[in-house]
């Protein structure tokens, strides 16, 4: 559990009244119900317990000195455990004291997402041991300018660490950017300890142009509206070596050269792009408050994680209209598989794509492959010719092999997104983001042997006991997902050819889920099951 807080896992505005009109309550949109986002790393990355958490944050402020600058507008802060990264995050924080500052607007990249946007989530307050913090009303007003909204569609991988979370796991399939995002989190315990009462604005970013992104947070900037980008540097060099690297990041960063600033050197490059852009254009001065590594607070000296402590003064923003937002069709609700009982919709066919979209989708995922191993830009699904068959959403997973053996399969069960991106967002994630295996090289890709899973919706399977469910469930047809509690796995088809057997593929699946395998013949188990029309090269 240590390296999992001590960096992050891979797999990537209160801001004031920006128009006038009377107000709705602090943190809450008029019509929005109350939806309270629950503190997801309580316990993991900082105490949960209210009393331990106050004292945490208070031993490290005690430690970090008053600056006594002028002006402050924003700060850059790290994001890991608060045992390795808390006392450089206490060097921004104790900035704060005695300030009057109305809003914060916490940027951060999201570590378990794929995603194009800057994504707020569709809470009106977050909670944490210490209470809860009220969402600013204007983030209503951010939702649709692009590239913000509340809600976006993305692939959400789930972080190691799910399974200790406090939190109320969603239902399947229903996790967002939000759900586990640590790097926006941490930040909000210490903003409690040091200004009390304020309004939130949490974004995180997946793929984002920083430009507009900042353009439309520079409208909304005031004297009372505080930026703070989260994000740790370099990830587990040797001690000496991420000094080096981290010394040379925080001067890029100080001379306000964002561009310069790229995902090997600190994984929440985004945010600080977009922190860098406001502070261009605001003409604010960046002073360096703090730097240590993981080895220099409670971690491994051979394998260290970077933090620093920047702040940003200058004159404050003026707040400027925004631009109206464009009219756009109401997006169609997501509508979560139905529970045993309940009536579903009738379950979809497999499409069966003809020769041609089979070979095109699979050039499409090589392409995508390679293009990735090589740190290129990522081929365009709309130029692969394939048919309007491919533009429809579909669940789909990409299986990578090589010599016989599985080198990476990463997939969404769910159809969230059209199956030519979702081919290319899959492919890319097999090659780089599955835990299980070091990422593809430029040198592997010759050697990998392709497939492509399609899914049709998951449906629930009705069952009245552990026997009837044996007897309903079909070898080499249905894909299997097991849902006991918050835990789920699923196995596609193609596992039937490795086991054969009903009920020791039920075995299987419980442990891949992380429990007993006889857990499937529990009460308040539940199955749905999917069919698939796979290829492969």
């Amino acid at each position: 559990m240590k390296r999992a807080v001590l960096a992050c896992c891979v797999l990537a505005a209160a801001l004031g009244g920006c128009e006038s009109q009377s107000p709705p309550p602090p943190g809450r949109a008029a019509s929005r119900p109350a939806k309270v986002r629950p503190a997801s790393v309580a316990g993991l990355f900082y105490p949960s317990r209210r009393e331990d958490l106050q004292a945490e944050i208070d031993k490290h402020l005690a430690k970090a000195p008053d600056s006594e600058l002028a002006g402050l507008r924003a700060l850059v802060c790290p994001h890991a455990g608060y045992e390795f990264s808390g006392p450089v995050a206490a060097y921004a924080y104790r900035q704060l004291r005695g300030r009057d500052v109305k809003t914060v607007v916490v940027l951060g990249c999201s570590h378990y997402a794929m995603f194009s946007g800057g994504c707020m989530g569709d809470h009106t307050a977050w909670a944490t041991p210490l209470g809860e913090v009220p969402l600013s009303p204007l983030v209503d007003e951010l939702d649709g300018r692009e590239p913000f909204a509340r809600v976006l569609s993305a692939r959400v991988q789930r972080p190691d660490w799910w399974r200790q979370s406090p939190a109320e796991l969603p239902p399947f399939g229903q996790d967002t950017p939000i759900t586990w995002e640590h790097s926006l989190e941490v930040q909000v315990p210490f903003l409690q300890r040091v200004l009390g009462t304020f309004e939130l604005a949490p974004v995180v970013f997946g793929e984002v142009d920083t430009a507009r992104a900042a353009d439309v947070l520079d409208k909304c900037l005031d004297a009372r509206t505080l930026v703070v980008a989260s994000t740790d540097l370099s990830h587990f060099l040797p001690q000496e070596t991420a000094r080096k690297r981290d010394t040379a990041t925080v001067k890029t960063i100080c001379d306000l050269e964002g561009d310069a600033v790229g995902g090997h050197d600190a994984c929440g490059h985004t945010a600080v792009k977009v922190l860098l852009e406001l502070a261009r254009r605001n003409k604010w001065q960046a002073h360096y408050l703090d730097y240590r590594n993981s080895g220099d607070t409670a971690g491994n000296p051979s394998r260290v994680v970077g933090y620093a402590a920047i702040a940003f003064t200058g004159p404050p923003g003026t707040r400027k209209p925004l631009p109206p937002k464009p009219n756009r069709p109401a997006a169609a609700p997501r509508t979560p598989p139905a529970a045993p009982g309940e009536t579903a919709a009738p379950a979809s066919q497999p499409a069966h794509y003809s020769p041609a979209d089979r070979k095109a989708l699979l050039a499409l995922a090589r392409r995508s492959v390679l293009a990735a191993a090589r740190g290129e830009p990522l081929p365009d699904p709309s130029a692969a010719g394939l048919s309007e068959l491919c533009a429809q959403p579909k669940g789909c997973f990409v299986t990578l092999n090589r010599d016989g053996r599985l080198r990476g399969c990463i997939g969404n069960i769910l159809p969230h997104k059209p199956l030519a991106q979702a081919v290319v967002d899959n492919a890319v994630s097999a090659a780089l983001r599955d835990h299980r295996f070091r990422p593809v090289t430029t040198d592997e890709v010759d050697k990998l042997h392709i497939e492509i899973s399609v899914l049709t919706a998951p449906q629930p399977l009705d069952f009245s006991s552990p026997q009837d469910l044996l007897a309903r469930l079909r070898p080499h047809i249905d894909g299997v997902i097991l849902q006991v509690g918050k835990f789920n796995a699923t196995f596609l088809p193609q596992v039937w050819q490795q086991i054969g057997d009903k009920e020791e593929f039920l075995n299987q699946l419980a442990y891949k889920a992380g429990l007993q395998p006889s857990a499937w013949q529990m009460d308040n188990a539940k199955v749905l099951t999917y069919q698939a029309e796979a290829f492969e090269e």
